[in-house]
């Protein structure tokens, strides 16, 4: 018995043990030690890892993830927002908000990089200035709250995300406009950390965002501008804190990864047909999707 142990203890495997049993006095003590060392695993458990390409996905929901991201992308090229909600949203109705977060930082980052950029360098740098207060202010929130995401419950997480997204559409639904005369750095920081602490546990920082542009009467190219400019700077705080928290690992960042294509063909599909279509039909028909999404997760998180 304590040679076997010896023998298991020094890296000798089983079956070595197994090939010389015979220079023991006692084959069923053997026998017996050697059947507790077996590990019992469930055949259909086996299966279910197997089929998997990522842990948590199996190809069937791998492909609707691509689906889903693809569309996120679709609608940012056409609005210029709401990626992360579409993609938040859809993927929490078949994967833990935890992973869902982690597969939207990739694309979010890249998106919202390629959009702030569409007028130069210098007119993003300029963004970046004028709205300074509201970015070091969003990204300590979110930093700060992107460490609570592994801890807080699943049904907490999918409130967090549900009732912002269900506020924000039916704000914009019902037509409800807030009207600011200027810029006020009080305000700023006050809608920075909101944007930042919802931000940092669901992904999603755009609705206090664009509340806020919209109440300035921010020109439209100057806005989209401004929104790619706020929204790769969360993006880029987001990437940093969840590397710190855990979310995103090796187990998740290959799958952010892989969202990535799909999600910049999307915006780039939606980028050319944004002039052919009825932009006012199409925004209302995705707010009504986040609508029910955002309902979903909200039924899911009480009942």
């Amino acid at each position: 018995m304590f040679l076997i142990l010896f023998l298991l203890g020094h890296g000798i495997s089983l079956s070595q043990v197994q090939h010389n049993k015979d220079t023991f006095e006692c084959d069923i003590l053997f026998e017996n030690y050697a059947a507790k060392l077996r590990v019992q695993r469930k055949p259909e458990v086996l299966c279910r890892r197997m089929d998997a390409i990522f842990p948590f996905l199996t190809p069937a929901t791998l492909s609707l993830a691509l689906l889903i991201a693809a569309f996120g992308g679709f609608v940012k090229g056409v609005v210029g927002f709401a990626m992360p909600l579409v993609i938040i949203s859809g993927l929490t109705t078949f994967i833990a908000p935890e992973y869902a977060l982690a597969g939207l930082i990739i694309p979010t980052l890249v998106a919202n990089t390629v959009q702030s950029l569409r007028q130069g360098v210098g007119a993003a740098w300029q963004s970046i200035k004028a709205f300074r207060v509201f970015l070091a202010v969003g990204g300590i929130a979110l930093v700060t709250s992107a460490q609570m995401v592994r801890t807080v419950p699943v049904e907490t997480l999918q409130l967090l995300i549900g009732v912002p997204v269900m506020v924000f559409v039916l704000i914009q639904l019902l037509g409800v406009t807030l009207r600011l005369s200027g810029q006020s750095a009080a305000v700023e920081a006050v809608i920075g950390a909101i944007a930042g602490f919802i931000g940092g546990l669901s992904g999603v920082w755009g609705p206090p965002t664009v509340m806020y542009l919209t109440a300035l009467e921010t020109a439209k190219q100057d806005q989209m501008r401004i929104q790619g400019v706020i929204y790769s700077g969360g993006a880029l705080a987001l990437f940093g804190a969840h590397l710190g928290s855990g979310v995103l690992r090796a187990e998740t960042l290959p799958f952010s990864l892989a969202l990535l294509p799909p999600a910049l063909f999307g915006m780039w599909l939606g980028g050319r047909v944004s002039d052919r279509i009825d932009q006012k039909i199409f925004r209302r028909s995705t707010l009504i999707v986040l609508l029910f999404a955002g309902a979903n997760l909200v039924r899911r998180a009480l009942f």
